[in-house]
C-alpha cells in the first residue's frame, strides 16, 4: 500500500472505531487506536474497564473486529496492545 492509501484506511478505521466508541463508554470502557500495519491488522488499546474486563476479548473479537471488517473488509483482524 502506498502511504496515501495506508492513510485514507486509517482514518476510514479511524471512523468505524469512533461509532463502536459509544457503547463501549457506557459500560464504563473505552478503545484507542494504536496502529494499522501494512498487513491491514489493526491495533487498538483497551482502556478503563474494558482493559480489565474479562470479557475483553470477546469484545474485541465479536464486537470492535466483526464492526470493523463489516465496514472495511480488507481489514484481516483487529488485534489488543
Amino acid at each position: 500500500m502506498t502511504s496515501e492509501e495506508t492513510q485514507a484506511l486509517e482514518i476510514r478505521v479511524k471512523e468505524v472505531l469512533e461509532q463502536i466508541r459509544p457503547y463501549l463508554q457506557s459500560d464504563g470502557g473505552d478503545l484507542k487506536f494504536v496502529k494499522l500495519t501494512d498487513d491491514k491488522v489493526v491495533f487498538v488499546e483497551l482502556q478503563g474497564h474494558c482493559g480489565s474486563c474479562p470479557h475483553a476479548m470477546i469484545t474485541l473479537k465479536q464486537g470492535v473486529e466483526q464492526a470493523v471488517i463489516e465496514a472495511i473488509p480488507e481489514i484481516k483482524s483487529v488485534e489488543r496492545v
